[in-house]
């Protein structure tokens, strides 16, 4: 599988000719969901999803489906029947023939006055990868691949070390990762990789690894 990383917390995966597209928001490229023969959504914030790009996606690809909880599913499926596909926490399917687990509820919590909105993570594979979108959640099955949301208003640095070791994957790979300038990077890679437990890697936008 090749793992290409977007800007922000969207990323693109590839396999036997087919592309799934997790996240591909407000903060990613424009084109982030363009050529996706499937595109996974983990929750409504626009940084994660960004109405207009999926459309012109599916519209530009009339096989092209998307997977997302329902807040997301409801603004779509009325113009697509039969390509939008609601899913929640413990529904498995298969994806442009990736196979899916999804693991999570609730967005982690920003602040106690502020409402939280439904978040779901995808686990890809068998484990390959996970994505947890805004959440740390643990899905409870071995993870070769975490790409773990390195910083968020909802974050700090040890919460996300904690998470890393609980899941204890193979490898960790950088997403949400827009508010970070390159000034600051060298402080939460060497906190990670000195304290995480998995190796700890990192992507520019548009590189690419074979997992």
């Amino acid at each position: 599988m090749k793992l290409t990383k977007m800007s922000h917390a969207c990323v693109r995966l590839e396999k036997d000719g087919r592309t799934l597209v997790l996240d591909p928001g407000g903060f990613s490229e424009e084109d982030a969901a363009a050529g996706a023969d499937a595109i996974l959504v983990t929750h409504e914030h626009p940084d994660h999803f960004h109405e207009g790009r999926l459309r012109a996606a599916l519209d530009a690809d009339p096989a092209a489906e998307v997977w997302a909880l329902r807040s997301v599913a409801e603004q779509l499926a009325p113009a697509f029947p039969g390509r939008v596909h609601t899913v929640g926490h413990g529904d498995t399917f298969t994806a442009a023939g990736f196979d899916v687990q999804v693991h999570g509820e609730l967005h982690a919590v920003i602040h106690p006055d502020l409402p939280r909105v439904t978040n779901v993570g995808y686990l890809v594979d068998d484990g390959l990868v996970f994505h947890p979108g805004d959440a740390l959640t643990v899905p409870g099955h071995a993870v070769e691949t975490l790409l773990v949301p390195v910083q968020a208003p909802w974050s700090k640095i040890s919460e996300v070390i904690d998470y890393v070791r609980e899941v204890g994957p193979r490898r960790v790979y950088d997403v949400h990762d827009a508010l970070l300038t390159d000034l600051a990077r060298p402080i939460y890679d060497t906190h990670l990789g000195n304290l995480g437990g998995s190796e700890h890697l990192r992507l520019a936008p548009g590189g690419t690894a074979d997992l």
